[in-house]
This record gives structure tokens, C-alpha cells and sequence, in this order.
């Protein structure tokens, strides 16, 4: 059955091909993807399969139930894009001004509905029930998870099963790893509020410039002299602002970060000592400021049996050359909402192009749309052969 599985699969490329592109041509970014989220419902609705839409905002929740009992299996793709413009030059290129799939979500999607459609066909010979969760807004917290489990999503799901398409790992290659696998993704915002006065009279004035410099330094002190070392830890402040004249000292200059952990302890520690080490700063240049911190998603921990039972899988999918135990990523997902409630595992799909290799989230950013085929023999075969794990 798994054979036939994947040469029904290969055959149907070109169709993954074509939705991949016709998504990247047409991205959304996210809790805006409504056109995207009616596109998926199209296509499920000219197979004749189960969904429900607005699950949670725009997610939506496909089922097909095989003709024998057994267990429940979920598998999940994103669909968001990215307000970034595209720059490649290619034929599927971006047709949405400063929009696009920067981060593969479109082949997430093209791989998740084919595989959808071949398990429909099989239906007849299936054990147990198959859900397929289309997550809207997985880039921008609160993202779009939380709200789509609360709407019931996983109601009956035993486990669940994601990928992510990796443009920095080859081709031919499956990451895995139990536990900690992505970090906790936090966010703050920090306003310094000094008094601002003439270049020309600095003793006049608290200079918001020079008092935020000093909190970006001591805050970089954080992870090498507070956070124990043999633990993984994260800040970096990305957002710097004060406007003003050439020959005015700042009345107040605005900040904002991220902090990214695997550890609760660590992750509490962060928060706490931010703040401490905020305060401290302002009491000494004798300011003030405002702090608001945001915790983002969870980590992704793995759950080891379902990781473990995922690395036998990968062995025997065909184009699968290296399967290979993944490094920490301190970049967040909102899976980890999912791992939360039921056991599951998410690993990485090796997506390298050939030629000149573009990170995530670049303008330039492509990947090798093999890839996708790949995504799912591995998601379709370790979904059929969990029935009787």
C-alpha cells in the first residue's frame, strides 16, 4: 500500500509544481490570507473531501477517514507569507507589491494537498482517520495554532506529524531530533525616556541615545554572564530608533528585541533579568522607561517515540539519501502549541537549490521544489504505517 502510495505521489508533481507556484505567485501575509485559505477550500471542495473553514480564524481542517478503523492521524502545513519583497527572477515570481513566500510555506501547502488527494484515493484501503490542518499566520505571534486547537482541530487526533522545507540543508536529507528541537520565540519593546535639549549642551540634558546604548550592551551580557553555559539562550535587540535634527540630543529612543529559549528556568531567567538590568541602567542615568514583553510561542519539544518511529520512516522513502539527528534552531514555530496537547514530531526537509543558496526570510530566497515530493512520502508514509506502530 505505501508503494502504491508513492508512485501515486510521484506521478502527481507536476500538480504540486503548479499549486506551489500559483501559491508564490499569489502570497498573503499573515491573519490576512483569506483568498489563500479559499483557494484550499476550492480544491478540496472538487474532490468531494470533508473540511471545515475559519477554523480559528483562517486555518482550514480537511478529513478523509479510511474504510477500516484505526487511529487518527494528524499532519499539518502553514500558509502565510512574509512582507518582503520578492527579488528573484523567476517565472513564479511574486506578483503582490513588498509579499511573498520567503520561507517555503507555499510548497508546504502544494505538498499537503496532494497528499491529501492521493490518501482520498486510497481511502478504500486505509485504516483509521486522516486530518489535514491548514494553519494560517504561523510567521507573526499569536499566530495562527493556538486559536485553531482551541476551535478543536485536534479533537479526536491521536498524533501529528509537520515538516519544514529547509533551503540551507541538501536535498535528499531528513533532520530529526527528540526534545528540543526549535526555541520559544519572546518579543519586548522598550521605550527609554530621557530629556531632550541642544547638541551643543549636552549637561542640560539625559541623553536617551547614549543611555539606550549602554542598556544594548549590558542586555548582551545576559546570556555570557547570567545563563549557564551549558544551556542555549538568545537576545538580540533588532529595532533602534531616535529622530531627530543633527544638533538635538534625543528626548527618547525606542527599542525592540527578541529573546529566544529552550528551558523554562532559562526562559524565566531571561525575562527577569531584562528587566533587572533595565531598571538598573535607567536608575542610573536617571530616567525612566516603559517595558512591554511579550511571550511568543513554546518551544518545539519532540516527543521521543513518535520522533524515533519518524527516523525509521525516512530510512525507506525513496530520494531520501542522508537521515540525520538536527541541530537546536533558535528560530520559533507555533507547532510546539501543537506538541503540547498530543504526542507528534516535526523535522526538517532538506530543500538546498542548486546554484547560489538564499537563508529564510531573504528576498532571494527559493528552494529546490523536489523537495516537496519528498515532504510528502515522508508525511503520507509515516502516516499510514502509524496504524500499527
Amino acid at each position: 500500500m505505501t508503494g502504491e502510495l508513492l508512485e501515486k505521489l510521484e506521478s502527481s508533481f507536476e500538480d504540486m509544481v503548479a499549486i506551489r507556484r500559483y501559491l508564490h505567485m499569489h502570497p498573503e501575509v499573515s491573519f490576512q490570507e483569506t483568498k489563500t485559505a479559499k483557494y484550499i477550500q476550492d480544491f478540496y471542495t472538487d474532490l468531494g473531501i470533508t473540511f471545515q473553514a475559519n477554523v480559528g480564524g483562517n486555518g482550514v481542517v480537511a478529513r478523509v477517514k479510511g474504510d477500516l478503523p484505526g487511529k487518527t492521524v494528524a499532519l499539518r502545513a502553514d500558509f502565510d507569507a512574509l512582507p518582503i519583497q520578492d527579488e528573484k527572477d523567476v517565472s513564479y515570481k511574486s506578483t503582490v507589491a513588498g509579499v511573498m513566500h520567503a520561507c517555503g510555506h507555499d510548497g508546504h501547502t502544494a505538498a499537503l494537498l496532494i497528499l491529501a488527494r492521493t490518501l482520498n484515493e486510497m481511502k478504500e484501503q486505509l485504516s483509521g482517520e486522516y486530518v489535514f490542518i491548514h494553519q494560517h499566520a504561523e510567521e507573526y505571534a499569536p499566530g495562527g495554532a493556538k486559536p485553531m486547537i482551541e476551535a478543536g482541530c485536534l479533537e479526536g487526533v491521536d498524533v501529528i506529524f509537520g515538516t519544514h522545507l529547509w533551503s540551507l540543508t541538501p536535498l535528499g536529507t531528513i533532520e530529526y531530533k527528540s526534545g528540543p528541537i526549535m526555541a520559544a520565540a519572546d518579543r519586548f519593546e522598550i521605550t527609554i525616556q530621557g530629556r531632550g535639549g541642544h547638541g551643543a549642551n549636552p549637561h542640560q540634558a539625559k541623553d536617551a541615545i547614549v543611555i539606550a546604548s549602554q542598556l544594548v550592551v549590558n542586555l548582551q551580557q545576559l546570556v555570557s554572564r547570567r545563563v549557564n553555559p551549558t544551556e542555549a539562550a538568545v537576545l538580540s535587540v533588532g529595532s533602534f530608533v531616535a529622530e531627530n535634527a543633527f544638533n538635538i540630543i534625543a528626548d527618547s529612543v525606542k527599542l525592540a528585541g527578541t529573546v529566544r529559549t529552550f528551558n523554562a528556568e532559562v526562559r524565566d531567567l531571561m525575562e527577569r533579568e531584562l528587566k533587572r538590568v533595565l531598571e538598573g541602567t535607567c536608575m542610573t542615568a536617571d530616567c525612566t522607561y516603559s517595558l512591554t514583553y511579550d511571550r511568543g510561542y513554546p518551544p518545539v519539544l519532540n516527543h521521543q517515540s513518535e520522533t524515533e518511529f519518524l527516523e525509521t520512516v525516512a530510512k525507506e522513502i525513496p530520494g531520501v539519501e542522508n537521515v540525520q539527528e538536527s541541530i537546536l534552531h533558535m528560530i520559533g514555530e507555533d507547532f510546539g502549541y501543537y506538541l503540547e496537547n498530543i504526542p507528534g514530531t516535526f523535522f526538517f526537509t532538506g530543500a538546498m537549490p542548486e546554484g547560489e543558496v538564499f537563508p529564510h526570510h531573504s528576498p532571494m530566497f527559493d528552494f529546490d521544489e523536489r523537495a516537496m515530493l519528498i515532504a510528502a512520502k515522508t508525511l503520507g508514509y509515516a502516516a499510514i504505517n502509524y496504524q500499527t506502530n
